[in-house]
Parts: structure tokens; C-alpha cells; sequence
């Protein structure tokens, strides 16, 4: 015969407080909006790193150069051109790059206190 533990699913949040369990979730919440920032620093950093190969590139070029507009287009350009764009691409990546180390800072300091909160609740 099987008790009533067995069939019931336990849950170890049903004995928290309805603050400590909104709390939980909070922290969760904000653990996924913190790995999607994560996501999208990786994606500007792989970016900041081909423009800084394409400058690097372009810089050694004494010849004709060439843009790809989309995927279809090619234009003849300038070295000076596509470097003078290259740099303003960077340093906007730059910019992007310290705001959202600005919010992976505060994110990491508000997704702390929340877990130590939490943990007091849980541990009494």
C-alpha cells in the first residue's frame, strides 16, 4: 500500500511564507533577465571582436577594398572609409559593453541580497 508522502508531490516551498516564496521567485526572475544580459554581452563581445579583426585587416591593406551591403551586395570603398566606420562601430560596442557591465553589477549585487535574504527566511 502506498502513504499519503508518496503520492503527493512535496514541495519544499509549501511550509515558506508567502513573502519568502515571492522572494523566491523574484530572485528567479531575475536569474533568467540575468543570463539573457549574459547572453547579450558574449554577442557584443564576439562582435567587438570581428570589428577589432576587420580594422586590424583593413590596416594592412594597400589595395582595393570592398563592403558587403546585406548579403547579396558588394561596394568598392575606401581603406579610410571603412576604417573611420569600423572605429565609430567599436567604440558604440564600447558603449554598450560598459552599460551592461554597469547592469551585470547591479544585477549581481540585487540577485546577492535577495539570496541572502532568502536564506535567513529559509534557515530561521
Amino acid at each position: 500500500m502506498v502513504n499519503e508522502e508518496q503520492r503527493a508531490p512535496v514541495n519544499p516551498l509549501a511550509n515558506l511564507d508567502e513573502e519568502t516564496q515571492r522572494k523566491i521567485q523574484e530572485l528567479q526572475m531575475m536569474e533568467q533577465s540575468f543570463q539573457q544580459l549574459l547572453m547579450q554581452k558574449n554577442a557584443f563581445s564576439m562582435e567587438a571582436n570581428e570589428t577589432d579583426f576587420i580594422l586590424e585587416e583593413v590596416e594592412k591593406t594597400s589595395g582595393e577594398v570592398s563592403r558587403i551591403i546585406g548579403n547579396q551586395v558588394i561596394i568598392k570603398s575606401t581603406k579610410e572609409e571603412i576604417v573611420e566606420d569600423m572605429k565609430k562601430k567599436k567604440e558604440l560596442i564600447d558603449l554598450r559593453m560598459k552599460s551592461i557591465d554597469e547592469q551585470e553589477k547591479q544585477f549581481s549585487e540585487k540577485i546577492e541580497s535577495i539570496r541572502e535574504e532568502v536564506m535567513k527566511k529559509i534557515q530561521g
